[in-house]
């Protein structure tokens, strides 16, 4: 009998230690959540919209990719494949900036680019300052941090509405550089290759159009890094129907060298 009421005492009390794990569990999950309300206050009025505007073609303005706005506000940052392709001058075709959402945005004329093919990093200045986020000057995060991405995925289908995504850092991984065809490897691209350095592969799921995407720390918007590939598990064509999961980001560090570099 006395073995009995031990065995359910104990029973009783690892019930009450798992409860209250899994009660901490939600409560930390409550907290998070609420970071990145409050986080996204600020992430969401900083990011923008790429788009090639043809005066003549339909639509318009055809949306490509996604950015951010860095201090002063008049530089956007982006993905340089995002804004390598050359244009068909002859039908007035021309990178743009869209900031807004839904229907109501604006139309920013880019004045001037800086581009580091080798880091898939762009920074394009416009004429107008936008609220602008804050570039991380801190190591690699942590693999297994928390991170989140805000950006517009599918924008030709799904509009101008930016999505945020989260996840986790999966580990820190050599880069392989994203181009459409062999061809548009340029010299600099193949150099780097040589000598790979270290980006970001998440566990977390980004779509075309997200190319660009501030990845940044939930709990304060510290952008760590910039969203530039996916990986393809079958074709292009599954990508939306059958993703991978496995997402890719340039560190801010090379971000903040394309920053500081003179015009």
């Amino acid at each position: 009998m006395f073995t009995y009421i031990k065995e359910r005492e104990s029973i009783f009390a690892m019930v009450k230690h798992i409860s209250l794990l899994i009660g901490l569990l939600i409560l930390s999950s409550l907290a998070q959540a609420a970071e990145l309300v409050e986080t996204l206050k600020k992430i969401k009025p900083a990011v923008v919209a790429i788009g090639i505007q043809n005066p003549t073609g339909s639509p318009r303005i055809r949306l490509i990719g996604s950015g951010f706005a860095v201090s002063p506000g008049n530089r956007i940052v982006t993905n340089y494949h995002v804004v390598a392709k050359e244009l068909d001058e002859s039908k007035l075709e021309q990178y743009v900036v869209l900031s807004g959402q839904g229907a109501t945005f604006r139309v920013h004329p880019i004045k001037s680019k800086q581009l580091s093919p080798a880091y898939d990093l762009a920074l394009l200045t416009i004429p107008e300052q936008l609220p602008s986020l804050v570039v991380s000057r801190g190591p690699l995060l942590a693999e297994g941090s928390r991170i989140a991405f805000t950006g517009f995925p599918i924008t030709q289908v799904l509009g101008l509405y930016p999505a945020t995504h989260a996840g986790i850092i999966a580990a820190h991984t050599p880069i392989a550089i994203p181009v459409d065809n062999i061809r548009d490897l340029q010299t600099s691209m193949l150099r780097q290759l040589d000598k790979p350095y270290l980006v970001y592969q998440l566990d977390a799921v980004a779509y075309p159009g997200n190319s660009g995407s501030p990845l940044y720390r939930p709990d304060n918007g510290e952008v760590i890094g910039i969203i530039n590939q996916v990986y393809i598990k079958t074709s292009r064509e599954a990508v939306l129907s059958d993703p991978s999961g496995i997402s890719y980001a340039i560190p801010s560090t090379h971000l903040l060298d394309l920053m500081n570099k003179p015009d």
